[in-house]
């Protein structure tokens, strides 16, 4: 009996070593913390992702400021793996903000924080200027004295009455993003106050360019509504504003985050294709050779410029009179010039790697 009360003894020993649990830290990410001066005691987190260069780098990378990063972070640090992986976005570094300190209740808290108005059935609500203060003065200036951000290229995200606070951000102060991702916004708040922000954003004819994407859920109650809101934004036809909506088929309203960030990110992020004369193209026809010996061989076919290698070939999309691009992966393609002015070759970046071409024909 002794030599099988042992045997089960290791045996849940070692069962309930392997039943511990641990933190799933993910790879890249920082965590900060402080304590507001504008929300009074309010301690905030702030979950930071990082791009794979961030360390052999000293660029400066555009940010995203993700709303309700206690549940989203993990969701959009993958999303921007995929993304990234695939050649839609360019590296970021993310910022996803929640609240911190003792049992914080994020189903309130962001009722106070994300809301324009007071809606007496929710005493708390109505605290989203305080919140974008919050961003502005607190959040900004911690995130851009400890980390290389672009402050000109800041992104705004975020879902429901995330989405109705990345909205209302867009129409009151829009000085302080310029891309926008909006899924299922909670736009009927307190009667459509939405609105009146948006009458207020059209009268001031605001000048920074700017672009929002949001989206609905296919089988939310809410759709057609959403769609209404969406048509008469649209029909503003603002000079300075690109916006695409989308409805999602066969998706609920939690359901909405994960296409609709991903679409979101492909649409703010979405690179010029420029249509370029084919006198401009011919400069680039001709042979070339990479750094490991293999012969990339391009050409104009239907008034774009192609690039094959054995058996491999891909259309390749004019971010520039120099800059090319493809879409079905992460391929980047910048012409190098002599100093007569003719090309001399290229300088390729993939996903991971980045080499130089000679021309040879």
């Amino acid at each position: 009996m002794k030599k099988y009360s042992l045997v089960f003894l290791f045996v849940s020993l070692a069962a309930a070593a392997i039943c511990q649990s641990k933190e799933i830290t993910i790879p890249g990410s920082q965590k900060r913390v402080f304590t507001s001066d504008i929300v009074k005691g309010q301690e905030y987190v702030l979950q930071i992702g990082l791009p794979a260069g961030y360390d052999k780098s000293n660029k400066k990378y555009p940010v995203v400021y993700l709303m309700d990063s206690q549940w989203d972070f993990p969701l959009v640090t993958a999303l921007y793996g995929q993304q990234y992986f695939d050649g839609f976005i360019p590296e970021l570094i993310i910022v996803g903000i929640t609240w911190g300190g003792s049992n914080p209740k994020p189903d309130s808290l962001r009722v106070r924080d994300y809301t324009p108005t007071r809606d007496i059935r929710t005493p708390q609500s109505g605290g989203a200027d305080n919140f974008l203060a919050v961003l502005k003065k607190e959040v900004f200036p911690l995130i851009e004295a400890n980390y290389r951000v672009d402050s000109s290229d800041r992104t705004l995200m975020g879902c429901s009455l995330g989405g109705l606070f990345t909205i209302y951000s867009l129409f009151t102060h829009p000085e302080m993003f310029n891309r926008f991702v909006a899924a299922s916004p909670a736009f009927m708040w307190d009667n459509q106050a939405l609105n009146k922000y948006e009458e207020q954003y059209f009268a001031g004819r605001p000048t920074k360019p700017a672009k929002l994407f949001m989206c609905v859920g296919g089988v939310e109650t809410s759709a057609p509504a959403f769609e209404k809101l969406a048509s008469f934004i649209g029909g503003r036809n603002y000079s300075n504003l690109q916006i695409e909506s989308r409805v999602l088929e066969n998706t609920g309203h939690s359901g909405t985050k994960g296409e609709g960030f991903a679409r979101g990110l492909q649409f703010i992020f979405k690179r010029p294709s420029l249509k370029l004369s084919a006198s401009i193209l011919e400069k680039y026809s001709g042979s070339y050779k990479l750094n490991g010996g293999m012969i990339v061989n391009m050409k104009v076919e239907h008034d774009s410029l192609t690039a094959s290698a054995g058996n491999f070939t891909i259309k390749l999309l004019a971010a520039s009179e120099t800059d090319f691009y493809a879409t079905s992966s992460f391929l980047k393609i910048h012409f190098l010039f002599d100093n007569k002015g003719n090309v001399s070759g290229f300088q390729l970046n993939q996903y991971g790697s980045s080499e130089s071409a000679e021309k040879v024909k």
